[in-house]
């Protein structure tokens, strides 16, 4: 069963078209692969998107912005990224969104890891000074 991925979408100065909708909602549900063990435990994945035009004025440069807030069981990640393209913006955001989620999980396990081996050693130094 994957998480439920509950997405606010904000759009500022553009036109919210079933396209940039649809684009949204696929990068961020792609983000579930690696929330898989976070439905099953109950718990709840908010992403909070904007997406907006930055400036109407300019013929070139910057002026797509995107954001994300993705909220997963109270930790917070957060990134945001100008771009010419507001599509190439979304990806960026998606990308290093995708990069800090996938280390907050590897440093979980490995600490967790290392506690178990830990305690296999104080188990093992018990077994030694018995005999």
């Amino acid at each position: 069963m994957s998480p439920v991925v509950k997405i606010n979408l904000l759009v500022t100065n553009l036109q919210l078209t079933d396209s940039i909708r649809d684009y949204v909602e696929k990068r961020i549900t792609n983000l579930e692969k690696l929330l898989g063990k976070i439905s099953e435990s109950g718990g709840e994945v908010v992403a909070n998107f904007e997406v907006a035009k930055t400036t109407n004025h300019h013929k070139s440069g910057d002026f797509f912005r995107a954001e994300c807030l993705i909220k997963i069981d109270g930790e917070e990640f957060y990134h945001s990224a100008e771009r010419e393209d507001l599509y190439t913006a979304i990806d960026e955001v998606n990308e290093n969104l995708f990069r800090a989620v996938r280390k907050k999980k590897n440093k979980k396990r490995a600490m967790w890891e290392y506690g178990a081996r830990r305690i296999k050693d104080l188990v093992k130094g018990v077994r030694n000074w018995r005999k």
